[in-house]
């Protein structure tokens, strides 16, 4: 979801619960195996709450001794969290991660839900929920991304020659409200219609005296607000959305039409090109790929509403920099990633990634920067029926910016 640097995982709840898809490289084919091979290969893995378990002297044999447990619903695992990012910088809170199957008797992707709500050491105020729900067959898919946040945030202007020099300050109060219906035209192609609102209130400039910030040349507004319909095609061979598996693939391509005829500031049209690729390079190693790009095609969309650095559903984009470090009216963001266990009992693996964005310059809307990134990271097993990975990354981006980054899910 947000970036971190220490998730701290000390308590569960636990629903009993479950999903049957996993990712290639840690699970069996359950299809090929017996209930009781199941079974034994559960209790051979290791994640977070088995090790809560363990502290606290419960046997961990308790999460398997009903053979309906890896058939239920619902897995739901919840835990308090500790993070320090550089948008943020220390925060508390809580995380909540939830997998389940809407289909009993027939092959359906795990649904998901992610939930934090987070206090920071800027007086940052977080609440955001992601889903996404497969419905039986995955005849229909529903996509949404519903955030409050009171959050005051640095700003450095458009494009890539920006430094450190030029930030300042923008506080506001979020709502935002995206929800996606998509149904199934053949295969693992899909198509539907989307809504997204983006709103914006009580928005001030700080530490700009002196300055016209590239905010005011743009077009500085105490309220604003982004209403549109979008029309997507999708692509998604994914069983698990939170931690997919090699040799799958992801694509989307979105076009949003925002009006004000239904409450937009301004009318506006983008285009979202995002593609995932998942190579399976040998058993325990994956290689993704992840192309993230937004292009602006008309109007000006309100400058808080602008495509940039981590602005993607789950603030991934970037690593090596903070949120918002680069905006532009056009985004082309390029990352790779190559995925690795450590321990054989899947409870630790590591990653090491590579990306490179740029963004457009407000004078002439072209791109003329690339911000490249590099970094290493832990992926620690959360919840093994979800195949739910606790992410914490370490990134390096150009001109001494470095920090921590992470998630409850996998980055892309």
């Amino acid at each position: 979801m947000n970036r971190f640097l220490i998730i701290l995982l000390t308590s569960y709840f636990c629903c009993s619960v479950c999903v049957n898809a996993q990712n290639k490289t840690d699970t069996p084919d359950s299809a090929q195996m017996d209930k009781q091979q199941e079974l034994l290969y559960y209790e051979r893995q290791r994640d977070l709450i088995d090790l809560g378990m363990i502290i606290i002297h419960k046997d961990l044999k308790g999460r398997l001794k009903n053979p309906e447990t890896l058939n239920s619903k619902l897995k739901v695992s919840v835990g308090p969290i500790i993070e320090y990012t550089l948008s943020t910088g220390f925060t508390g809170g809580i995380s909540a991660g939830g997998a389940f199957s809407t289909g009993v008797l027939q092959p359906t992707n795990v649904s998901s839900i992610l939930l934090a709500v987070k206090y920071t050491q800027k007086k940052q105020f977080l609440l955001p929920v992601q889903t996404s729900v497969w419905l039986p067959g995955n005849k229909f898919y529903f996509i949404g991304d519903w955030r409050y946040f009171n959050y005051p945030q640095n700003t450095y202007g458009f494009g890539g020659y920006t430094t450190t020099n030029d930030v300042s300050t923008v506080a506001y109060k979020y709502i935002r409200f995206y929800e996606t219906g998509l149904k199934k035209i053949k295969g693992n192609f899909y198509s539907g219609l989307g809504y997204q609102l983006d709103r914006h209130s009580k928005i001030s400039q700080a530490n700009t005296t002196g300055v016209v910030t590239d905010y005011t040349k743009y077009g500085y507004a105490e309220t604003s607000t982004s209403s549109g319909i979008s029309i997507n095609l999708v692509y998604d061979s994914r069983k698990n959305s939170i931690n997919p598996e090699g040799g799958s693939f992801y694509a989307n391509l979105m076009f949003l039409q925002n009006l004000t005829q239904i409450g937009s500031s301004s009318n506006s049209n983008s285009v979202l090109i995002d593609v995932r690729k998942y190579l399976q390079l040998s058993r325990n190693l994956v290689l993704a790929l992840w192309s993230y790009n937004v292009i602006t095609l008309s109007g000006n969309p309100p400058y808080l509403d602008l495509p940039g650095t981590g602005s993607d559903t789950y603030n991934n984009t970037g690593r090596g920099y903070e949120l918002g470090r680069f905006i532009g009216k056009k985004m082309i963001d390029l990352e790779a990633e190559l995925r690795f266990g450590i321990t054989k009992n899947g409870l630790v693996g590591g990653v090491v990634f590579t990306n490179a964005e740029s963004l457009s310059e407000l004078k002439n809307n072209k791109l003329e920067v690339i911000s490249p990134g590099v970094g290493m990271g832990l992926r620690i097993k959360f919840n093994k029926f979800s195949n739910t990975n606790a992410c914490i990354d370490f990134g390096v981006g150009k001109r001494g910016s470095r920090g921590f980054f992470g998630n409850l899910g996998e980055t892309f």
